[in-house]
């Protein structure tokens, strides 16, 4: 029975490393970003079936550091 004491943390963490990273979508860059935050931005600056992700993603002595690029933008999905 002492199999069994592991079963609950290891689900629980693979429950929360399968479970996405969830984005706000706004218009524009946001002014204050967080670190590790993720932003989706709309605001047409990536081609056609794209949308900018824009990431607080290292923390610098004058603020956050924004990371920017162009994922994949993600529909509904079609059988």
């Amino acid at each position: 029975m002492s199999g069994n004491r592991n079963v609950l943390p290891v689900s629980l963490i693979l429950l929360l490393l399968a479970t996405p990273a969830l984005a706000q979508t706004a218009s524009r860059e946001p002014e204050d970003l967080r670190l590790g935050q993720r932003v989706l931005v709309d605001d047409g600056s990536c081609p056609a079936g794209q949308i900018k992700e824009v990431q607080g993603s290292q923390m610098t002595t004058s603020g956050v550091l924004r990371t920017r690029k162009c994922i994949p933008r993600l529909g509904t999905k079609k059988r």
